[in-house]
């Protein structure tokens, strides 16, 4: 986990509320749970005098990401923000199971309504954060840590890939595929070329290379060489053209395929799944470009990839350089739940629950909306 606290520590704090574009009708409560409005419709009116403090935590083992995020909310769209009191871990936080992240405090009517938006913005940052942290390492697994691009532009709605993007980068991806991923952390997103730029030359990957390199001179060419389902012969075509000037080979065969490698080699048949990016094609695709001089040719390979995958990959030793995730890394699997545990100063909770202090709580300063 070092890793991520030194980047928090050498890049960025605390994200701002200029960095969130949020939707003003968060005020209104259009976005909350009717029984929350209602409740602080009968606070104001038959409570007003009531002091709550509500707890954050989720059940798991994960890698926190959200808080800046629900503080700025919390910021922007409370009644008295400047009264509330607040104390809060940091985004790349380890966290346990049931440990308190978030705590607010102050009338119940001023912020109460936010409750479930809360528990949402730090539901699909961590997850998200967490999955990307746990392909991470998993591609590490050989001793030398294999970038992850975060892919997940097309598996979900577009408005999530700012907030996406930045769980990812609290997760250890720094390679994102879109600008809006990069938004919140301050880079651009990177590639190179889909599918449908070779198929506008016909399946002629090497012409379509040569246009890469002369439209983006100064970028790193990685050419997509699985366009023909014949990754080893086009992958051998595009490094004799370019030479040194390959970076490397992008392998993205569906998992419905099986490479023209294998029908031409048959007697590597029937010892294991020939399908899609698998690891014997991987291997002949090194070994292939080794042979000509090209070992300075990455390999990068996606489509399906997921923690587990990767592990396997990087257990047999796969000469992967670089790993392309996408839908796995979007996977909503931890859910945060949002208690009041005091009142009045008071413990006071429903049964199960309980007030849990934590010491690595810091407070949070307000700097206005």
């Amino acid at each position: 986990m070092k890793e991520i606290e030194q980047k928090l520590n050498g890049k960025i704090s605390r994200l701002t509320n200029k960095t969130f574009k949020f939707d003003e009708r968060v005020g209104e409560g259009w976005f909350s749970a009717v029984y929350f409005l209602k409740t602080k419709e009968i606070a104001e009116k038959k409570l007003p005098n009531n002091h709550v403090t509500m707890q954050f935590f989720q059940k798991g083992d994960a890698v926190l990401c959200g808080t800046d995020e629900a503080i700025a909310l919390v910021h922007t769209f409370a009644e008295k923000p400047e009264e509330l009191e607040m104390h809060s871990l940091k985004d790349g936080d380890r966290i346990k199971p049931f440990e308190t992240v978030l705590t607010i405090s102050g009338p119940y009517q001023y912020f109460g309504f936010l409750e479930g938006i809360i528990d949402g913005v730090l539901s699909r940052r961590t997850s998200v954060a967490t999955n990307v942290y746990n392909v991470v390492k998993a591609a590490r697994f050989s001793g030398k840590q294999k970038p992850i691009i975060f892919m997940g532009d097309r598996d979900d709605h577009f408005t999530q890939q700012a907030g996406d993007g930045y769980a990812a980068f609290i997760g250890g991806s720094t390679a994102q595929a879109t600008h809006a991923m990069s938004e919140w952390w301050g880079k651009k997103g990177m590639g190179t070329m889909p599918h449908a730029m070779i198929q506008m030359f016909r399946g002629d990957v090497v012409a379509a290379s040569v246009a890469y390199k002369e439209t983006f001179p100064e970028d790193d060419l990685v050419a997509l060489v699985d366009y023909n389902n014949d990754v080893i012969t086009d992958s051998l075509k595009v490094a004799r053209k370019f030479g040194n000037e390959l970076s490397g080979v992008r392998v993205d065969t569906s998992r419905t395929l099986v490479d023209k490698y294998f029908l031409r080699n048959h007697h590597l048949m029937g010892t294991f799944d020939p399908r899609g990016v698998n690891p014997e094609l991987i291997f002949a695709l090194r070994k292939a470009l080794d042979d000509e001089g090209f070992q300075h040719v990455d390999i990068v390979v996606s489509g399906g990839f997921c923690e587990e995958r990767i592990s396997h990959f990087e257990s047999l030793g796969v000469p992967v350089d670089m790993y392309g995730v996408g839908s796995s890394l979007l996977k909503i699997n931890i859910g945060f739940t949002g208690d009041n545990v005091l009142l009045n100063g008071t413990p006071s909770a429903k049964e199960g629950r309980r007030y849990r202090p934590n010491s690595r709580l810091e407070k949070v300063v307000y700097h206005g909306s």
